[in-house]
């Protein structure tokens, strides 16, 4: 049996070179979105598009509702997305988000028989989320091991974090040297149904800052320019 991996998938740019990674180093690669009340579906479209790209074995999306709890600007509509930088832990953080989505990730890897989970957090350009940093990623492993039949039975999962110390230039030339096509991600917060960018949003300033100094065409659609 080859080696498998579960790879969270959401459609942006970061998830879609984690994936391409997994790829490259020889795993059969298990891609897995989650909707989750976010603004748009627009980025759940992108994993599709960018799973069927990268050869995923398998691609599937979980539906949950965080909007049921809010606290965010993107699960709650009457909280406006920031389009300028902010101090501290900004209002797009989504409280719990990658604690949910990596344990759905173990749920479907013990599944699977997969020792190893893919993430594409990043803790250079994070925006200030505590859910991406090192200490969050080292952590959830020891639980994962302690929580689940495999890690009890001395068999170790592994969460994977590659991007964790990239700037977003770093990525963007590891993606294009893996032939990620970047024009199939969607990474804004706001975008439209269509996949349109913003142009203006925390994450589109990294995104399109990162194209420029990594020296790579950005292809994204924005609505602004």
């Amino acid at each position: 049996m080859s080696k498998r991996a579960v790879v969270l998938v959401s459609g942006g740019l970061d998830s879609a070179t984690v994936l391409a990674m997994a790829d490259r180093d020889g795993y059969e690669c298990f891609g897995l979105s989650v909707g989750y009340g976010q603004r748009h579906s627009a980025e759940l479209m992108a994993a599709e598009r960018v799973c069927a790209s990268l050869g995923c074995e398998q691609h599937r999306t979980i539906h949950i509702d965080l909007a049921a709890f809010g606290g965010s600007a993107l699960t709650d509509e009457s909280i406006a997305v920031p389009q300028a930088p902010t101090e501290g832990i900004p209002v797009t953080y989504v409280p719990a988000r990658n604690t949910v989505f990596l344990s759905l990730a173990l749920a479907w890897a013990e599944v699977l028989e997969a020792f190893d989970i893919f993430v594409g957090v990043n803790a250079v350009d994070y925006s200030g989320y505590p859910d991406c940093r090192p200490e969050f990623i080292s952590s959830f492993e020891s639980m994962a091991n302690l929580a689940t039949k495999a890690g009890v039975e001395g068999r170790k999962l592994s969460i994977r974090a590659p991007l964790i110390n990239l700037s977003k230039a770093e990525i963007i030339k590891q993606g294009a040297a893996l032939g990620v096509d970047y024009g199939l991600t969607v990474s804004c917060y706001q975008a439209t149904e269509s996949g349109a960018a913003c142009g203006v949003c925390d994450s589109c300033r990294l995104r399109r800052a990162g194209f420029v100094e990594a020296g790579v065409p950005d292809p994204t659609e924005y609505v602004t320019n």
